[in-house]
């Protein structure tokens, strides 16, 4: 594993419903391809309760969202190059699900796009603007033309 790519990964399942289907090989090898520098991150599957909660007490949001990244570099000046990004990325596996259904994508490809999206997020890419949005997407499109996943972004 090169350097730019180091990896430790913690896959936590309080919400067992994915478990079986969104394996931790699946889940390194997806967050192996949005990384751009070393990383300790944690992948945590949570009910609609604990991301209600979670959104709320952070983002001061009162719904459960697909993915939340907390990121504890952020803000940060910039990293030193052996300096891994630390973040937590919460996915809601109830919102996420219906999400998949209704944009008819399975919830493995849906599910690999959202942890693209957190990590991403975690590396200090955001959407708050419509460019940053549209650079953001870009990014998430090509690395999930590299899993072989279609665009998500395409209607």
């Amino acid at each position: 594993m090169s350097e730019k790519n180091k990896l430790s990964l913690s896959v936590q399942y309080p919400d067992t419903r994915l478990e079986t289907l969104i394996t931790r090989p699946k889940i390194r090898r997806w967050v192996q391809a949005a990384l751009f520098a070393p990383a300790e991150l944690t992948i945590r599957f949570v009910d609609a309760e604990e991301g209600r909660s979670l959104n709320r007490d952070y983002r001061e949001k009162d719904y459960a969202t697909n993915v939340l990244t907390f990121a504890y570099n952020e803000g940060e000046a910039e990293l030193a190059d052996d300096e891994p990004t630390r973040a937590d990325i919460i996915l809601c596996t109830d919102v996420l699900e219906k999400e998949a259904a209704e944009q008819q994508k399975s919830v493995e490809e849906h599910t690999a796009h959202l942890i693209v999206h957190g990590v991403l997020h975690a590396q200090g890419y955001d959407h708050m603007d419509d460019e940053e949005a549209t650079e953001m997407e870009g990014l998430e499109t090509e690395i999930l033309a590299k899993l072989g996943i279609t665009d998500p972004y395409k209607e």
